[in-house]
């Protein structure tokens, strides 16, 4: 998600440091230490807006959540909101990229990832920038834990068929596969995203649920 730069984004950061984690490397292989417990860590990479993962860490406080978003005026919005809604103490934003992962997280640190509604970079030139391709499948395979999942969700078709080759020639193993999310049971316990609020109504919305293999 692009939007246009907001010049005070830094500074909103900046103030709420209780939440938003302005040097993230710092805190390699040691996380715990950042929300004072052993809870399992879930992260969103491209967390947009923040509803998901602030939704999701009210519904399960025994867990750990930690939004990241590459784009500053992304995140100053995502930390506006928790600012209004309350601040939670399993929760923690930061902007990072994720190409940049193994600088933040150590081996086996993060317990799931979810990737929802990436940009789909259509173009078959830009194919490694999605978060799906093989750029960045090792760098989450680093990070997760043998127990740990990646789950993933987005409304583009074409996203999501690349993204299950790119999965399958990866090695990963599927353990759910949706391919009209919101027509299941599984919508029952689906938290949406801001995006998907506005859009599941257009079209299906996809789902894939997989681990790595040791």
């Amino acid at each position: 998600m692009r939007l246009r730069n907001n010049p005070k984004a830094l500074d909103i950061l900046e103030e709420n440091k209780e939440f938003v984690v302005l040097e993230p490397t710092k805190f390699k292989n040691k996380w715990s230490q950042v929300f004072n417990n052993d809870h399992p860590i879930y992260i969103e990479v491209g967390m947009g807006k923040g509803d998901f993962i602030y939704n999701n860490a009210v519904k399960y406080p025994d867990i750990n959540f930690i939004g990241i978003e590459k784009y500053p005026s992304v995140l100053a919005i995502a930390t506006k909101k928790v600012q209004t809604s309350g601040v939670l103490p399993n929760l923690r934003l930061m902007s990072y990229d994720a190409i940049e992962l193994l600088e933040v997280f150590e081996e086996n640190e993060i317990s799931l990832v979810y990737l929802n509604f990436s940009d789909p970079w259509p173009k078959s030139r830009h194919a490694k920038r999605r978060l799906t391709s093989e750029t960045f499948l090792p760098i989450y395979q680093n990070i997760i834990n043998q127990q740990g999942h990646l789950e993933f969700k987005t409304d583009n078709r074409g996203l999501f068929e690349y993204s299950l080759v790119s999965f399958q020639n990866y090695g990963m193993k599927f353990e759910q596969v949706f391919l009209d999310l919101h027509q299941t049971v599984e919508a029952e316990n689906n938290i949406m995203t801001e995006y998907e609020r506005k859009f599941c109504e257009k079209g299906p919305i996809y789902k894939f649920v997989g681990r790595f293999e040791a």
